[in-house]
């Protein structure tokens, strides 16, 4: 079955899973995370592509990224997918693929949107009872929105920017925002738009996308069971 291709409207930020493949280990150590991260951003740099926030996991990662260009995602990742890969079957003594397929993504709408999205990035290794709080976990964007933590991978979206006017306030008023739980259906409604490859955002926010790109940006209804009457 030929690849649909992807939606990725310059400007508009989008919340980026690659797993490995089976779901196995694509980061053994640190050496392995420091290496990714590092590739990372090199190519987001020459491809023109914003992060936000992001976390590497032992076996997946997340981003959330803005390009400047249609084809901006997709270069990055295949030019950071072949090298990271080359160096992790060099280093491990192993061969074959590493990852999953092509990533998954999903569109995400600013506003309250987009703080939630990274919100669900960064709470990854609590989610998977890796660590008791965010900021216990190193490889991940927490430490730089809500305590200052330099790194040049990150460049802040403005719905960050707009949380305070000084450093210090937006940190606090970031912190603060990690005191109230995503709720089960916002989880939900993340998981099934990067999964399926829809909109994250209000009903306002998908509108705009589908009248722009011409693609369905909600999920479809579910079709009738086997032997169902259609009335």
């Amino acid at each position: 079955m030929a690849r649909l291709p992807r939606i990725c409207p310059p400007g508009i930020p989008q919340h980026i899973i690659q797993r490995g493949n089976n779901r196995q280990t694509c980061f053994v150590d640190n050496a392995d995370f420091a290496a990714y991260s590092n590739w990372l951003y090199e190519a987001s740099q020459a491809c023109g592509v914003a992060i936000h926030a992001w976390v590497f996991m032992t076996n997946h990662i997340h981003l959330l990224v803005t390009p400047r260009t249609e084809a901006g995602i997709s270069r990055m990742m295949q030019t950071l997918g072949r090298r990271y890969v080359r160096y992790f079957n060099n280093t491990h003594k192993r061969t074959g693929t590493l990852w999953e397929g092509r990533f998954k993504s999903c569109l995400v709408g600013t506003e309250r949107y987009f703080m939630t999205c990274q919100q669900y990035i960064e709470m990854n290794p609590v989610r998977a009872s890796m660590v008791d709080a965010p900021d216990e976990y190193h490889w991940s964007s927490y430490k730089t929105n809500a305590h200052g933590l330099a790194t040049k991978l990150c460049t802040p979206h403005k719905s960050y920017l707009q949380l305070a006017q000084t450093d210090t306030e937006r940190q606090a008023a970031y912190r603060q925002l990690f005191s109230v739980a995503i709720t089960d259906e916002k989880l939900e409604a993340i998981r099934c738009a990067v999964n399926k490859g829809l909109a994250f955002g209000s009903e306002r926010f998908k509108d705009e996308i589908e009248l722009l790109t011409g693609k369905r940006m909600r999920p479809g209804r579910p079709g009738p069971n086997r032997g169902e009457l259609l009335l």
